[in-house]
């Protein structure tokens, strides 16, 4: 077996292949969860593996239907390996909780449209939070915010890795086009001089919180 088929993560075993369907923040409908279930019973496929990205993983397929897989389901595919923003985490939000301030759901999706994909020097991760609880995980996201009722406190160069890093606070009392364009400037930054495979929390570690944020601000 020579080439990886597109789209696909080889497993333990070096014979078989996972893919990740990309579902925006964890949100999905019956008709795109009864689909994955007809696919992972028509190639009987042994595992799904719901994951901390708020994705579901299938795991245990042959190459040669890796193809097939992806034509079935119809959906985007997740980057999971590549060297780009993989995702973005959220929680829900003042949308559905009650101890939500600030809507995670609605500024997690215009940051999944925007970053998901960007190339990068290292995989790149954002957490949205609705509320200082931090369930999005923010303070451990390479891009992170989290509403209070003054608005959006920005965070960056989390890591929850094999080296964590509690990311910086680089903004604070933001609304939501705030908190974009800031995410724009932080990952061109980012981009253009990062080491290749320098996650953020090394990256900040090395240049230094302080010369990051007059970078960006």
């Amino acid at each position: 077996m020579t080439d990886r088929p597109k789209g696909a993560i080889i497993q333990r075993d070096k014979k078989t292949y996972a893919v990740v369907p990309r579902t925006p923040m964890g949100l999905v409908t019956p008709d795109v969860l009864e689909n994955i279930a007809n696919v992972v019973r028509k190639y009987e496929i042994p595992v799904i593996k719901i994951t901390s990205a708020q994705r579901m993983v299938l795991v245990g397929m042959s190459p040669e239907v890796v193809d097939e897989v992806w034509r079935d389901l119809g959906m985007d595919m997740g980057p999971a390996v590549e060297l780009c923003v993989h995702y973005v985490q959220a929680c829900p939000g003042n949308t559905l909780c009650k101890l939500g301030v600030q809507d995670s759901l609605g500024l997690g999706g215009k940051l999944e449209e925007l970053f998901v994909g960007m190339h990068l020097p290292a995989k790149a991760k954002i957490g949205i939070s609705g509320c200082p609880m931090n369930c999005g995980e923010s303070y451990m996201r390479d891009f992170g915010a989290f509403g209070k009722k003054s608005g959006w406190t920005v965070i960056f160069g989390g890591n929850a890795g094999r080296k964590p890093r509690i990311g910086d606070v680089i903004a604070e009392n933001l609304n939501e086009e705030e908190v974009i364009d800031l995410a724009k400037r932080c990952f061109e930054y980012y981009a253009a001089n990062g080491k290749k495979k320098e996650r953020t929390a090394r990256f900040i570690e090395r240049i230094g919180i302080e010369e990051f944020k007059k970078a960006v601000r």
